[in-house]
């Protein structure tokens, strides 16, 4: 079975967009698991509507620790809330593709759900390096598919670090077993962080965080002032 965990913290707004989408799949092994970091909205209200087991959560790496810790399947599927399944076919495929590379992590190529022309180009960008980079160097971000076995022997998500979590996670996994790239549908992504912080400046935070994490380590500290939940949920 596949357990799909997903962290939130005041998502009524987008979370109903990637239930729908998961909903709609023709691959039907799954459960939704939600760890809510005590949300204010009706994310809670929301997720026990469409039937998802809703767990204590906390910041990222938390979330999805206590969301692994509770659930059921041996394959995982983390998901930022803020995502969009690309087709019905997504979830079907890529456990397909998963079993026949014989991986034990991966990522997902994205694309931007909405958001201008120079979006579609910066993670386009983001998509060609992580390719490049992924057998010696894996990054992956707001989706990852992993073997319980794996997730279990690194110990899950560093609940250390504070920004960028998602690389040193696939890092460790990459460690002990093949990771890849699942790329027949792409992960379509939320662009209102570039929105709400300003394109060029999320860009520049996010080449830097890539810049420490290659020369120093994972970030530990809040020296890039990564925010989590801070949107305007009426909007």
């Amino acid at each position: 079975m596949l357990s799909i965990i997903i962290p939130t913290l005041n998502e009524e707004k987008y979370l109903p967009k990637l239930l729908d989408c998961i909903k709609k799949q023709d691959f039907k092994d799954y459960e939704i698991i939600v760890a809510d970091a005590g949300s204010c909205d009706k994310t809670v209200e929301i997720a026990k509507e469409y039937g998802c087991n809703v767990v204590k959560g906390g910041l990222l790496p938390a979330g999805r620790n206590r969301g692994a810790e509770a659930a059921k399947g041996d394959i995982f599927l983390f998901l930022d809330a803020d995502v969009v399944l690309s087709s019905s076919e997504f979830l079907s495929n890529a456990m397909k593709e998963f079993s026949e590379k014989s991986l034990g992590s991966a990522g997902f190529w994205l694309s931007p759900i909405e958001g201008k022309k120079v979006d579609k180009i910066a993670l386009s960008v983001w998509d060609i390096l992580a390719e490049i980079t992924q057998n010696f160097l894996p990054h992956a971000a707001a989706a990852i598919l992993a073997k319980k076995s794996v997730h279990d022997e690194i110990g899950g998500f560093d609940e250390k670090i504070v920004f960028v979590e998602d690389h040193p996670y696939v890092r460790e996994a990459g460690k002990i077993a093949r990771f890849g790239f699942i790329k027949k549908y792409p992960v379509l992504v939320s662009v209102r962080r570039y929105e709400k912080d300003g394109r060029l400046k999320t860009y520049f935070k996010y080449v830097l965080a890539g810049l420490y994490m290659l020369f120093i380590g994972p970030i530990r500290s809040d020296i890039f002032k990564y925010k989590f939940g801070h949107y305007d949920t009426k909007k």
